[in-house]
């Protein structure tokens, strides 16, 4: 994680519009923003957009940056809120077509039942079939994941980029843990 003065001297620099301190910015951030852009977009093309945009507007307001929580999370969260605002207009958000309860989820994932830890860990490590997994998560699942567990945000600063009370976001985040656990035994199961 950044440190707290490096990022604030960074970011001063780069809202007075020194190009060397933007430029950094950017190449330390931008592979952070692509990643999450392109598990929520699921194209590398709008991601590549939705980036470009995400730092235009990051740079546009560098002067609004309050030195809460960390760089990263701040870009994350305009990121985020560029996304949002192009799917406006778009077909309506996708919903899980059934509401599975927690104690639904947690039998798909295996709890109660006796498991192979070893066999699930080896599956988990497999890039492809974690990527297949998120891939098929809702969105709500694969953001809290993305920020949370790949980009390894804070459980405030996640709670921030979502809008949520950290409550809200722990129960997402327990909820999308089950739905992947889930969905790679039932993976499993057909591969």
């Amino acid at each position: 994680m950044e440190q707290a003065p490096a990022q604030d001297e960074l970011m001063q620099r780069a809202a007075r519009g020194e190009a060397s301190a933007r430029r950094e910015l950017i190449e330390r951030h931008q592979g952070a923003v692509f990643r999450l852009l392109r598990r929520l977009a699921r194209d590398d093309a709008q991601a590549e957009d939705l980036t470009q945009e995400t730092f235009i507007t990051a740079l546009e307001h560098l002067a609004a940056w309050r030195g809460e929580g960390t760089a990263r999370g701040w870009l994350l969260s305009i990121a985020r809120s560029r996304w949002l605002m192009s799917r406006r207009g778009a077909a309506a958000r996708h919903e899980p077509a059934e509401d599975s309860s927690l104690e639904q989820l947690g039998l798909a994932a295996g709890w109660g039942a006796p498991m192979d830890p070893e066999a699930l860990a080896s599956q988990l490590e497999q890039r492809q079939v974690l990527e297949r997994a998120l891939g098929a998560l809702d969105e709500e699942a694969r953001e809290v994941l993305t920020l949370r567990e790949l980009e390894e945000l804070s459980g405030e600063e996640t709670a921030q980029v979502l809008g949520l009370s950290l409550a809200a976001m722990k129960s997402r985040l327990h909820r999308a843990r089950l739905a992947l656990v889930a969905t790679v035994k039932k993976g499993a199961a057909h591969g």
